[in-house]
């Protein structure tokens, strides 16, 4: 049972893993836009460019470990 579940939660293809990106994408860009909302000026802007940069890493290396896992298999 456990694997069938892990299975389920594991990423299989480059779609997948765009999918889970854009998703990270969305969540990140709503909480910029919150920051900018409780932090005006140049603080709020910071962090909002600290969210996207945070799923610019994430997305990479989802996709180095896809191609990772491609490679070895």
């Amino acid at each position: 049972m456990g694997q069938k579940i892990r299975r389920l939660f594991t990423i299989k293809t480059r779609f997948e893993a765009f999918l889970v990106i854009f998703g990270l994408a969305q969540g990140a860009t709503w909480r910029g836009v919150h920051y900018l909302d409780v932090y005006p000026g140049p603080a709020g802007w910071l962090l909002f460019g600290a969210c996207s940069l945070a799923v610019f890493i994430a997305g990479g290396m989802i996709l180095d470990s896809l191609a990772l896992r491609r490679a070895l298999a």
